[in-house]
């Protein structure tokens, strides 16, 4: 009988913090099934994962969280699920990366499916995945779900209604999760950053330069590596916390409002 493979899932795995929290699990000897929306995309940061880290089972999957604006794509949920049951992949720990940024909504000129769609992409395709995952650490004594969350779940953004409100959303669901699977030995945790350096901070430099949240009490933002060592953390060692919230944000959560060097004003 084969043996029975503990492995991490992340979503949205082929770029930015994704890669990092793939290349955190993978330093520490963890097999990782990734997932992304490009088969092209999967494939090369499949091939480019597997050659950087040879001792460890680095596999992509593609799938893609809605079908249209309105419905999540509950079978592709299910079709995953069993592609890693017929091959003996248990997944242990859930990280939920994968995010639909909600970027360019507006309150009075988009329609309401584009309000839905973030909805339906931050809230619903990951209540889909967390449960189906749950599942089956029900069976195996337990596991992991982690949200990456946002900080924008607390302090609002300009047209930023959708992104927010799903943030909000997730933190409940969060709670309510860690509640109703905590008697499984499931913990169910949540990460919070702010602003993270991804590849929009090097594509925009002259937004970012002076960009308000950039000025944290701890005078920097967050890289993906922070968000993935608080991954670790929810993983490896919080054997005794479910329900609860990791801000990484440099503290901007904390303050009334960022305090601007004259000359940057």
């Amino acid at each position: 009988m084969n043996e029975i493979k503990k492995t991490v899932l992340v979503t949205g795995a082929c770029k930015n913090t994704g890669v990092a929290i793939v290349e955190k699990f993978a330093q520490k000897g963890r097999d990782i099934v990734f997932t992304g929306r490009n088969e092209n995309e999967v494939r090369g940061a499949e091939r480019i994962y597997n050659e950087k880290f040879p001792n460890v089972k680095i596999t992509g999957y593609t799938i893609n969280s809605l079908t249209d604006e309105n419905t999540v794509d509950e079978q592709a949920v299910y079709d995953m699920f069993e592609y890693l049951d017929r091959h003996n992949i248990f997944i242990e720990t859930v990280i939920l990366n994968a995010a639909d940024q909600g970027l360019g909504i507006t309150a009075f000129e988009n329609p309401i499916s584009d309000f839905v769609r973030v909805i339906n992409t931050n809230m619903v395709w990951n209540y889909c995945i967390s449960t189906e995952a749950a599942k089956r650490m029900k069976e195996k004594g337990g596991g992991n779900i982690i949200f990456i969350n946002s900080n924008t779940a607390y302090r609002a953004i300009p047209d930023r209604i959708a992104y927010s409100a799903s943030k909000g959303g997730q933190l409940g669901m969060m709670r309510a999760m860690a509640r109703d699977f905590g008697k499984y030995n499931i913990r169910v945790n949540a990460i919070l950053p702010g602003m993270i350096k991804t590849d929009r901070w090097e594509k925009n430099p002259e937004f970012y330069k002076n960009v308000p949240s950039k000025y944290t009490p701890l005078g920097d933002v967050a890289v993906g590596e922070d968000v993935a060592d608080a991954a670790w953390y929810f993983a490896a060692h919080g054997r005794n916390t479910t329900g609860a919230e990791l801000v990484v944000d440099g503290g901007n959560t904390i303050q009334l409002y960022p305090i601007i060097p004259p000359q940057n004003q």
